[in-house]
């Protein structure tokens, strides 16, 4: 049976621990009525002002990374290059500016729509591997940032999927980051061809 996740789940204090956990559960949006999910295949973990690799390393508070102070449980959204919205979620208690990026998802429902969202022809790893084509297929865009992932709009479940062979490994395009570029904060999952890079 399913249960989709509570505000609590997403103010614990380990953002690590809960950015491996989040693999395996499904994330799910109604946006403008249509309904889509994934299963989350990959993440990575960003551990607020004490890491630099972190929009909020240092305790910089902009009207971009504001959002990353609040309590746990809502969405922070951003764009990428001008170009890809990426969907973060933000964890711990008000404050800390903890945040976990949805890198992949496994598509299970409302596929027909993130191909349209995607112009793509057929169902393959590319849909929804990567973060960008993960905010495109699911219909997510910066008119998201702040809110709620406990249900409305944007919501994650347990069903129970959890994969038992998650890798841990450094996390991507953060090399200005120095030694905290080496922390092993990227999970996948092995079992899944839905992943950005293995």
């Amino acid at each position: 049976m399913s249960k989709i996740l509570p505000k609590a789940f997403f103010e614990q204090s380990d953002v690590v621990f809960l950015a491996k956990n989040l693999i395996g559960k499904q994330l799910s949006t109604k946006i403008d009525g249509i309904f889509t999910s994934g299963i989350i295949t990959e993440t990575e973990a960003y551990a607020g002002s004490g890491d630099k690799a972190c929009h909020a390393h240092l305790g910089r508070f902009t009207k971009r990374t504001k959002v990353m102070y609040e309590p746990g449980g809502i969405a922070y959204v951003y764009l990428c290059y001008g170009i890809h919205h990426l969907f973060n979620i933000v964890t711990n208690t008000k404050g800390n500016a903890d945040a976990i990026l949805i890198r992949a998802v496994e598509p299970t429902d409302g596929i027909p729509h993130m191909l349209e969202r995607r112009k793509k022809q057929k169902l393959d790893k590319t849909l929804t591997s990567g973060p960008g084509n993960v905010t495109q297929a699911l219909g997510i865009t910066k008119q998201h940032n702040e809110e709620s992932v406990l249900g409305e709009y944007i919501w994650i479940e347990d069903h129970n999927r959890n994969s038992r062979r998650i890798k841990e490994t450094t996390r991507i395009g953060i090399d200005y980051a120095g030694k905290d570029a080496e922390l092993p904060w990227r999970f996948y999952d092995t079992n899944s061809s839905f992943v950005s890079v293995k």
